[in-house]
């Protein structure tokens, strides 16, 4: 019979402790018993190989001390003479949402115990680490799985089992999906491009239900074939099939997301699906770490759209190189027009993700050092319990910083404000999306739409950074028009960014529907400046992102080789000159875009657009200039003027009139390049080149040398010591104050407060 958690009124059998004692029900107490019966049921333990509540040391605990909530050793007769454990297990309170700051405790036990795995839980979300022997672990590495009770004295399989880190584990996820790709080619003769929109849909049903259901169940083949028996007991006749029926929910689950069509089925047969469930059920995708999922997806993608999509994929060393030279901010907002599988977005968004988790660590670190001092070892046992659940306590608030359910907290702000991104590519818009959400999210901001046209948060002088690659080599047709299918039509979304966007001052949103709504049946052409000068795709995204921009706002963008100095394209670098300072230009070698399927020589430009101070400054100078160059000038453009302007006897001939043509179109040309030189000369500015021979990636698609890192910190210093842009806040501060109360305080640059101190978490 399986072990079960007994409860009496506020009491909690204990079994571990004596075939019957109760002790206080308490949550951390609850998620303990709950678990030593999983060991039991599902793990095949013993209750007499286990113990809880152990002093492992006598040491302070927030420096690697006191009791270890679950004990698991090989056999009772190790238990009996307290030898090395196998497993250490810390409990959580339900209510706390773990991060890695809080293994402290537990992770020092294991080391103390010579166990080799650590398991932290909180019931809702377990994870498994492997120990590292003779010190205490700085660096935590994640394992699939802990042994069960059959192999816990076979060292070869726990050896095996402990091999299993993280690394191991995207490396056999990614490969995994890539046998589910290819199952659907091969049993349901799929293209590789549909092959992987089943596959998505697929990815989408389990994290659907991985995320729904109470007991943290996976999406296994054996819980797919017991859901599907209750659902055939009461499917009516013309009913669809329960794997149909499943995506029907999924569909609903994610239509706020645009992911699939209305009509979209699975288009696979039921014994495909069932074979990848079976593939799959290995990983809960609501518990797997966001690193693992990821890279995993972004492994399988490249594999899988190599040589078919492969124009659409910015490789990773360039992606990480421009997101570092623009540095992107908490608070600041985000685009990629032409987002394809979401790279530059992903990066933005986990680096600053990076810098928020950095913060926690900081103000847990503090917490630990101020509550854990030299006072602490010399407290009574209640007195330490009790210090210790205010330290959980307050790792716990620290945390909501980091749920995304938490309408208050930085990661919910980041992922639903700041991440915005389109493309044309229906398949590569649900991709993104899909990517985004495998990195730990931000994809609610991802559109399919044409990059050159408004939609929901993306509209002009909107975003503090834009990073993108557009299409180049293509060219936009004068035919191409503006049609009624452009147009935004959802009139209950249409109502909710007007609520979001728009302001009595400005109604940003209800304006930008006019770029659509206003020119139906106009050239897509004639909504740009630049559309008159070329119609080149890359061209009019260089416009499309400086209008997306906020003044002040930069810019990182893959543009060919000498796009700003082709003789053929003058205007079009004049016209960028007009709106923003080109700040770097990096020439990568053609090498690193051949294993994407590209051919032509690229080069990394980044911008920033003018604040309004410095479009006004410019156009001073401008009008100075023309002032001084045609003042230069003014004489002899009036000669030749009033000489061709003579009558009678004195009116030159058809030939002298032709020669004062050329004369007087020679002395505008001579204005012309005078006053763009006098503007260069008065709105002076540096904008470094720099050239890489190696930039991380071979032709063939290998890592080689990447001198784009160095580079990169060579530029955060020059921007710092010539201050091209400042940035909104510094940092956020956590104090702890009256009633273990932690507000949050954002600091500027120059260490000013820009707020009201904050409380940022709900009631516990």
């Amino acid at each position: 019979m399986a072990l079960q958690v007994e409860i009496k009124g506020n009491k909690i059998k204990a079994p571990l402790k004596g075939s019957d004692v109760w002790l206080a029900l308490k949550p951390e107490e609850e998620v303990r018993q709950k678990y030593i019966c999983r060991l039991v049921n599902n793990y095949g333990f013993s209750l007499e190989q286990m113990e809880q509540e152990i002093l492992v040391s006598n040491t302070k605990r927030g420096l690697g001390g006191a009791r270890a909530d679950i004990i698991v050793y090989k056999n009772s007769e190790d238990k009996k003479k307290r030898r090395n454990a196998v497993i250490i297990v810390e409990c959580k309170a339900d209510k706390i949402t773990i991060q890695v700051d809080d293994y402290f405790q537990g992770a020092n036990y294991a080391a103390m115990c010579g166990a080799d795995f650590f398991v932290t839980t909180n019931e809702k979300e377990t994870k498994i680490f492997k120990v590292v022997k003779g010190e205490i672990p700085k660096r935590l590495d994640e394992v699939i799985n802990i042994p069960d009770a059959k192999i816990i004295n076979d060292e070869k399989k726990i050896s095996e089992l402990l091999k299993q880190t993280k690394a191991f584990t995207r490396d056999e996820f990614s490969k995994l999906l890539f046998k589910c790709h290819n199952i659907i080619r091969n049993n349901d003769k799929l293209s590789p491009e549909a092959a992987f929109d089943e596959i998505s849909k697929i990815l989408f049903i389990k994290i659907r239900y991985e995320r729904t259901n109470s007991e943290n169940q996976i999406f296994s083949e054996e819980a797919f074939k017991a859901d599907k028996a209750s659902y055939e007991r009461y499917k009516p006749k013309d009913g669809k099939d329960f794997y149909q029926f499943l995506f029907e929910q999924t569909k609903e689950d994610f239509k706020d997301d645009d992911l699939f069509e209305a009509n979209e089925i699975i288009r696979i047969r039921e014994n495909s699906f069932e074979a990848i469930v079976e593939e799959l059920e290995i990983y809960n995708l609501s518990t797997t770490s966001d690193d693992v999922k990821g890279i995993a997806f972004e492994q399988f993608l490249g594999r899988t759209f190599r040589g078919e999509l492969g124009q659409l994929f910015t490789p990773r060393t360039i992606v990480d190189f421009m997101v570092e030279v623009l540095d992107p901010q908490e608070g600041e907002i985000i685009c990629d027009p032409c987002c394809g599988s979401g790279g530059f977005l992903i990066k933005a968004f986990e680096y600053v993700r990076a810098k928020i988790e950095n913060d926690i660590h900081l103000a847990k670190e503090k917490i630990k050092k101020d509550y854990y001092n030299t006072d602490y070892e010399k407290l009574t046992d209640k007195k330490r319990e009790a210090i210790d659940e205010t330290v959980n306590d307050l790792f716990h608030k620290l945390n909501a910083e980091l749920d995304i359910n938490n309408p208050k907290s930085r990661i919910r702000e980041l992922s639903y404000d700041c991440i915005f991104g389109t493309d044309a590519n229906p398949r590569m818009s649900r991709t993104a999306k899909m990517n985004m959400i495998m990195h730990g999210d931000g994809h609610g901001g991802v559109h399919h739409n044409d990059g050159l046209l408004n939609v929901n948060g993306i509209f002009e002088d909107r975003f503090d950074i834009i990073l993108t690659n557009p299409p180049f080599g293509s060219r936009v047709e004068k035919s191409l028009k503006i049609t009624e299918a452009d147009k935004y039509t959802d009139v209950e979304r249409i109502k909710k960014y007007k609520q979001r966007y728009d302001t009595p001052d400005n109604p940003a949103y209800t304006n930008a529907l006019k770029q659509v709504n206003d020119n139906i049946g106009k050239s897509l052409l004639e909504l740009y400046d630049t559309g008159n000068m070329s119609s080149l795709t890359e061209v009019l995204f260089i416009e499309r992102c400086l209008n997306l921009l906020k003044p002040g706002g930069r810019m990182g963008i893959v543009l060919p080789e000498g796009v700003l100095n082709n003789p053929n394209l003058q205007k079009i670098r004049e016209f960028v000159e007009s709106k923003a300072k080109i700040l770097f230009i990096t020439s990568i070698p053609q090498d690193v875009f051949i294993a994407s399927g590209a051919t032509v020589k690229p080069s990394l430009l980044f911008f920033r657009k003018f604040t309004e101070e410095e479009a006004n400054q410019y156009n001073v100078v401008v009008v100075k200039a023309e002032k001084e160059a045609s003042k230069k000038y003014e004489a002899n453009v009036k000669l030749v003027k009033g000489n061709m302007e003579l009558k009678g006897k004195q009116a030159p001939n058809a030939e002298a009139k032709k020669q004062l043509k050329v004369e007087l179109r020679l002395l505008e040309e001579k204005i012309v390049a005078e006053t763009k030189a006098l503007i260069k000369a008065n709105f002076s500015y540096s904008n470094p080149i720099a050239e890489v021979e190696k930039a991380g990636i071979s032709s063939t698609g290998s890592k080689i040398e990447n001198e784009l890192e160095p580079l990169a910190d060579e530029f955060k210093n020059y921007r710092k010591q010539n201050q091209l842009w400042s940035n909104k806040f510094k940092k956020v501060k956590y104090e702890v104050l009256e009633d273990d109360k932690i507000y949050r305080i954002p600091i500027t640059d120059n260490n000013s407060i820009v707020s009201e101190p904050e409380i940022f978490y709900g009631k516990n």
